[in-house]
């Protein structure tokens, strides 16, 4: 099959044919119909993630058809539209056990732990645990962007975020998670301040729901803007980039009792970000982590999509094929374009 393979890290992939994957006894083998190309591949790509091993196929955004399912598999077989979580649990530790996959201590992560989807065909451990059934009507390049962005958004509004209707809610940082959370926010009645860089980002943060926007190279007064748009501080808020920066803004733009979601990854230099301690003590703040989200919990994320609720394809912005892929995977600090870009031709 072709792939785009990492030999080195920070230095560009190329794309080349490597011999075809087999199903684990609890696994199935997908061909890969579109993947989602994430600034945690860039991670990845950096060397900021301690699981890879090189060379390494990364993509951990997919969705697909199985083509090949292990004898241990009982609930899918081969012509099953599919995506899976990008952080998948073993089944038999006590997070999986207690339904938390998302922090198994033994996590399959398809483009980290194991390689991923920037391939024709990829294997995906633990199906039945895992895997989750498309709806028929959904296309694979929105089906794509759900298993990282829109499902770590849904998790981390929705379950850690306890997101309420009219409450104030700031996110900072407009990709793909970003928009993700404004839209279901919005969806669910909360008042939505979209912070970002970049003005064609906050365009679509308004189209997807939010009822102000705040330029944050324009001003350096962010967290002084998010309270005076709020009358006070956001009850909840997202750091959905991960930078110290956006970390501080995102607790200091709080109004007492409030509550941080730490969603964006915090790696490299901003990996042990400054913590405003003296006012989460006074003030009560709430500091909370969000990591992926369980396949069991996709069936209330794809209940809102089927109902209208949310609609995860305005999300998608370019389209690419798997030879464009190595360029635009290096140049995503560059954070160019808007949406989740997606790779459908392979």
């Amino acid at each position: 099959m072709r792939a785009v393979v990492i030999e080195k890290f920070q230095q560009l992939p190329s794309v080349r044919v490597v011999k075809d994957p087999a199903p684990e006894p609890h696994g199935v083998v997908v061909k890969v119909e579109a993947a989602g190309l994430c600034r945690s591949d860039w991670h990845g790509w950096m060397g900021h993630d301690a699981d890879i091993t090189l060379p390494h196929v990364p993509g951990h955004e997919m969705a697909g058809v199985v083509v090949a399912a292990g004898k241990d598999v009982t609930q899918w077989k081969e012509g099953d539209r599919v995506t899976v979580p990008f952080v998948s649990g073993c089944g038999r530790c006590h997070e999986c056990r207690a339904g938390h996959q998302q922090v198994c201590h033994s996590q399959f992560q398809p483009g980290f732990t194991h390689w991923g989807a920037f391939a024709e065909y990829t294997s995906l451990h633990h199906a039945d645990l895992n895997l989750v059934a498309l709806p028929e009507d959904m296309s694979f390049s929105t089906a794509a962007s759900l298993g990282c962005r829109f499902a770590t958004a849904f998790r981390a509004v929705v379950d850690q975020g306890r997101v309420s209707a009219g409450a104030w809610v700031s996110v900072h940082g407009c990709g793909g998670v970003g928009l993700s959370a404004i839209m279901i926010a919005s969806a669910l009645g909360a008042r939505v301040i979209a912070i970002d860089i970049t003005d064609g980002a906050l365009a679509m943060a308004k189209k997807l729901g939010a009822v102000a926007t705040i330029n944050a190279s324009q001003r350096s007064d962010v967290v002084e803007a998010i309270q005076d748009i709020s009358a006070g501080g956001a009850h909840l808020s997202f750091d959905a980039l991960g930078t110290q920066v956006t970390c501080s803004n995102s607790i200091m733009g709080l109004r007492t009792r409030g509550r941080h979601v730490q969603v964006g990854l915090l790696a490299g230099e901003h990996r042990a970000p400054a913590i405003p301690m003296h006012k989460v003590i006074a003030e009560e703040l709430e500091l909370v982590g969000s990591h992926g989200m369980q396949a069991h919990r996709y069936d209330a994320m794809l209940g809102m999509i089927q109902q209208g609720q949310l609609n995860p394809s305005l999300l998608v912005g370019d389209r690419i094929t798997l030879d464009d892929t190595p360029a635009r995977l290096t140049s995503m600090d560059q954070f160019k374009g808007v949406g989740a870009t997606v790779i459908d031709r392979f």
